[in-house]
Order: structure tokens, then sequence, then C-alpha cells
């Protein structure tokens, strides 16, 4: 699944990654979003064992499950691969679900995970998506100069992870660069066309894309096709929920339920709308 990117409320560079992204994921990217933070009902699971991380980020809506499979992570991500891009992708979960006053350090060592990731391994996709991701999330949640300062290189990742494998996690960099031409301003390179292009194409390859019906969903709402919109989200709330992203699948179920229903009461969508940023 592409992890999951968050809702809008205006467009800007940093929103097409931070969904996402989860996301697409998503998404992701979707873009990125950030995604609100599901609540944990107790459950009668087995605590994750301490010295697995995969286990442990399994467990991450427990912050502490999160902060510990990440610590395992980092003390290999100089030099391991699957611990470079595995410690970014917990950091984007830190930086956008984790404790407020945590968050922009998580991201900003995610960046640096990514580029880690990059570095040991340049012809795997993965380091390079959640690069973009957690550069995503920083200009969307940290003001103009994070946005300025991470537009090219967002857009540049999301690109070289497709370029080497379009159909790596269910298409999530597909779905992401939808989601980045779909929300930057048409002066710095969005386009409408080539977002509901990356969208269709991701929605081929996997087409229970929760990111990707999503931000095809905004799109269509704000060109007036809402028929089609609907359709899209209510795909998004019967999905069954993935094991592995269940607290992403949860929140995008929400929250499109939620939108069915604001389009079923008013017949438009009830977002924060700025039409002075649309663009062809």
């Amino acid at each position: 699944m592409t992890p999951p990117l968050p809702r809008r409320p205006h467009r800007f560079e940093g929103r097409a990654l931070a969904r996402a992204a989860a996301l697409a994921a998503l998404a992701l990217a979707g873009l990125v979003l950030a995604r609100p933070a599901v609540a944990r009902t107790p459950d009668a699971r087995q605590a994750p064992s301490p010295d697995d991380p995969d286990a442990l980020y399994r467990d991450r809506e427990n912050p502490a499950s999160a902060l510990k499979a990440a610590g395992i992570w980092a003390k290999r991500a100089d030099t391991d691969v699957e611990s470079a891009w595995k410690l970014a992708r917990a950091c984007y979960w830190l930086g956008t679900h984790g404790p407020a006053d945590g968050r922009r350090a998580a991201l900003e060592r995610g960046v640096k995970a990514g580029e880690s990731a990059v570095g040991l391994a340049p012809d795997r996709p993965d380091g390079h998506f959640w690069l973009a991701a957690n550069m995503g999330a920083l200009a969307e949640s940290f003001g103009l100069t994070q946005g300025l300062k991470y537009r090219g290189r967002i857009k540049s990742e999301l690109e070289r992870s497709l370029a080497i494998d379009p159909t790596w996690q269910d298409a999530s960099a597909e779905a992401a660069l939808g989601r980045w031409y779909l929300e930057v301003p048409w002066l710095f390179g969005g386009s409408r066309k080539k977002a509901e292009g990356h969208l269709r194409r991701a929605l081929a390859i996997n087409p229970e894309s929760r990111t990707a019906l999503d931000a095809l969903a905004d799109l269509l709402i704000d060109d007036g096709r809402v028929a089609e919109a609907r359709t899209l989200l209510q795909r998004v709330v019967d999905l069954p929920v993935d094991p592995e992203w269940a607290p992403e699948d949860r929140a995008f179920a929400a929250e499109a339920a939620a939108r069915l229903k604001a389009l079923d009461g008013s017949g438009k969508d009830r977002r924060d709308h700025d039409d002075t940023k649309r663009h062809p």
C-alpha cells in the first residue's frame, strides 16, 4: 500500500508528499500528508518483542514501540540499506503522528536516514521514496523556508523511485507524484492533467491504492466530477484493512466516510478550497 499523504487545508508543494504517500502512501504519494492519528482501542494482543524492530513498527500506534524500532534501525543505518530506509519510514511516522514537540526532529532524522539509504543503494526505490516523504512532511508542516528548500528534491526523488520500479510498494511513487502535481501551484510545475495521469496509472497497477483513490477523488471533486469521486471514496471505505498498514487504512476509511456524508448532504465536498491556485 502507498503511504498516506495528509488532507490539505490549502495547496502547497509539501502537501504532495505528506499524505501517504503514506501516505501512499502514499500516498503517498501521494503526498506526502499530518494525517490524524487513529485512536487506538486496547486489545489482548501480545506485546511485540523488544528486539524485533519490524514487530515494533507494526505496533507503531504506540509511540514507544515506534521509537524503539527507530532506535534499533539507527544503530546500522550508516552501513545497512534495509536499516536506513526503515529508519526513514519510522521517522516519517513519528514526524507525522508522534508527540508534537518531537516531530520536526524526527523528520530531519528521517531525511538523513533516507539520504543514507540512497547513498548505500542508489538503484533501490525505497530510499528515494522515504527521503521524499520526510522532505514533503517538513515542507508541509514547518513553513515556507522548508517548502522552498525541498520543492525540487521531493519531485526528483519521487521520479527516481518511479524510474527504478514503477510497481514498488503498490505504485507508491506513481500515486505520490500524482498528489504532487495536484497540490503544487501551476507556477511551480503543477498540472492537473499530469496528476490525473499518474493517479490513474497507479490504480492500473494497484486498484486498491487508497492513496491514489483518495487523491483522484480530490481532483474529480474540484473538477465537478462528483459522481465518479463518490464511487472512489466508497471504494476507500469498503476495501479491507491491510494488516501492515492498519493505522493508515482505518484513517483513510474514516475520512472517506465523512467526506461521502458531506457530499451527500451538500452536493460538494466541504473542504477548504483555494480556487486561486487551480491549474490545468
